[in-house]
């Protein structure tokens, strides 16, 4: 199963995540697909950049989001 998923790539008590498309069975940072939108909770307020075209491609060809990319789609739109 497709999902998009968190990726984190930030340091050490300093999160940056990219926001990509990753078979479910790869690790939280392991191989992904495609990378669709980056997500930075640090900053304030929260900055998050998201391709709603790719996003919505990836919905209707059957991937999952988890909770929280769920989440922050809604708050995008």
């Amino acid at each position: 199963m497709v999902k998009i998923r968190l990726q984190r790539v930030g340091k050490k008590k300093a999160p940056f995540y990219h926001i990509v498309v990753a078979d479910s069975k790869s690790p939280r940072d392991g191989k992904i697909i495609e990378q669709i939108g980056t997500y930075d909770p640090m900053s304030d307020p929260s900055v998050l950049n998201l391709d709603n075209e790719k996003v919505e491609k990836w919905i209707k060809n059957g991937a999952k989001p988890t909770e929280t990319v769920k989440r922050l789609i809604e708050k995008n739109n």
